[in-house]
C-alpha cells in the first residue's frame, strides 16, 4: 500500500512564472522538494475549459503555448513529461458511468506545465490532465473530486491548477507594481478560513459569498480547479498555504496543501 499522497491547488498566475525567479516560483521548487515522488500527476487546470470531460491520452503529450503576446523565450519552453496510460484507464473506471473522453489532440497546457516545470524540473513523473466541463455546475466539479480521492493512496498527485481570485479586467499590466484590492483580499480571507473549518459547502457555493466573490470569480475557469482539491482531501488532512501572494492587485497566488 501506498502512503497516501497529499493533494494540492497551485495558483499558477501569469504564464511568465514558468520562466521567473520569484517568491512563487522558488515556493513550488521548494513544495516539490519536500514532497513524496508520486507514480504520476493528475492535473486539472484552468486552461482546459470545453464541453465534457476528457483526459490527455497520448504516450507523450505536447507542450501547449495556449496564450499570446508574451516573449519568444517562454513560446521556447518544453516541458516533456510522458503520460500515462494506467492513469487514464484509472481515471476512466472511477468516473464512472461519466463518458470520460480519451482526447489525443491537446497535451499539457501552461495552468500545468509552467508550475511543474518548477515542482518537478527534470520533466520525469508522468502527467494527466483532465478537463473541466464548462456546462456543469460547481457541485459537479467537487463530486468529480471526491470519486478521484482513491488515486491518493495510489501513488497519484492530484492537483489543481488556477487562481483564488483571477481579474484581468482589474490586473494591473505592465511591471509596476500594484496594491491588492480589498475585495481580492477579502474573498481570498474567506475561502481561506473556509478552507481551515473544513466548509466545503460554502466554497462549492462560492457564489452565495456576494460581491466580493463575484469580483473575484468572474468567471469560474480558474476557481473550479480549487473544488477537484477540495474533492479529494480527506477528513483528518492538514490544510497548509505553502504560497501565498496577490499579483497585480486581482489575481491570487495563493496555493493550497491538504495532507
Amino acid at each position: 500500500m501506498n502512503a497516501r499522497m497529499p493533494t494540492i491547488f497551485f495558483g499558477h498566475g501569469n504564464p511568465m512564472n514558468a520562466l521567473h525567479d520569484n517568491d512563487w516560483s522558488r515556493g513550488w521548487a521548494a513544495l516539490g522538494q519536500r514532497l513524496p515522488r508520486p507514480r504520476a500527476v493528475l492535473s486539472v487546470s484552468a486552461h482546459w475549459y470545453l464541453p465534457g470531460t476528457a483526459v490527455t491520452s497520448m504516450a507523450a503529450p505536447r507542450t501547449i503555448h495556449d496564450f499570446g503576446g508574451f516573449p519568444r523565450e517562454l513560446f521556447e519552453v518544453h516541458y516533456p513529461a510522458p503520460g500515462d496510460p494506467a492513469l487514464v484507464r484509472r481515471v476512466r473506471e472511477l468516473l464512472q458511468p461519466l463518458d470520460v473522453r480519451a482526447d489525443l489532440s491537446w497535451g499539457l497546457d501552461h495552468g500545468t506545465w509552467s508550475v511543474l516545470r518548477h515542482v518537478f524540473p527534470a520533466a520525469d513523473v508522468p502527467v494527466v490532465q483532465l478537463s473541466i466541463d464548462e456546462s456543469q455546475p460547481p457541485a459537479f466539479h467537487y463530486g468529480l473530486g471526491r470519486l478521484l480521492r482513491p488515486l491518493r493512496d495510489e501513488g497519484i498527485l492530484l492537483i489543481g491548477s488556477g487562481d483564488v481570485v483571477h481579474n484581468l479586467h482589474s490586473y494591473a499590466w505592465g511591471r509596476h507594481p500594484a496594491e491588492p484590492f480589498d475585495w481580492a483580499l477579502r474573498f481570498e480571507a474567506q475561502a481561506r478560513e473556509l478552507m481551515l473549518q473544513g466548509d466545503h459547502a460554502s466554497l462549492v457555493d462560492y457564489e452565495a459569498m456576494g460581491r466580493d466573490a463575484e469580483l473575484s470569480v468572474p468567471t469560474p475557469e480558474h476557481y473550479l480547479p480549487l473544488l477537484y482539491v477540495l474533492g479529494a482531501s480527506a477528513e483528518g488532512d492538514a490544510v497548509t498555504f505553502p504560497v501565498e501572494g496577490m499579483d497585480g492587485g486581482s489575481i491570487s497566488m495563493l496555493s493550497v496543501r491538504f495532507g
